[in-house]
């Protein structure tokens, strides 16, 4: 057994996300373990980029109200006790809504070379608004 303490918040950067966004990694790699987990906070408005993940992502919503959304046009407003399974390769994005914060563990299980992660360009506010508006 490991008992790790808590480790401090960072700011995540922000060439992979819009607005402010807050970590706390869980978990980081460790032969022959390859899983990757953090908590993630949102504030109003704020997101991460389009991107993807080789081996898919798990992201628990722990507090708030957030969106989730796919290059098909696809949004689901989550809140506190949702998962969400983003499957190996889809192009997705996560964040909180306009007026609330959101806050999730993400779970990434990496490849040999890492997190498995792709990040692409940002989610544009007009895409943003449009999730807003039609999510269910």
């Amino acid at each position: 057994m490991e008992h790790v303490t808590s480790t401090p918040t960072a700011k995540a950067p922000a060439e992979r996300f819009t607005g402010d966004v807050y970590l706390n990694m869980i978990a980081t790699p460790s032969e022959p373990a390859r899983l990757t987990a953090a908590l993630v906070r949102f504030t109003p408005g704020a997101r991460t980029n389009w991107h993807r993940h080789a081996n898919g992502q798990t992201l628990y919503v722990t507090d708030g109200t957030g969106l989730v959304g796919t290059r098909d046009g696809n949004v689901v407003r989550v809140s506190a006790g949702h998962t969400i399974k983003c499957p190996a390769g889809e192009e997705h994005w996560h964040g909180a809504t306009d007026t609330t914060l959101m806050a999730h563990i993400a779970m990434v299980v990496g490849d040999a070379d890492g997190d498995g992660t792709t990040w692409l360009e940002p989610v544009t506010d007009e895409q943003y608004a449009d999730a807003l508006n039609g999510s269910r």
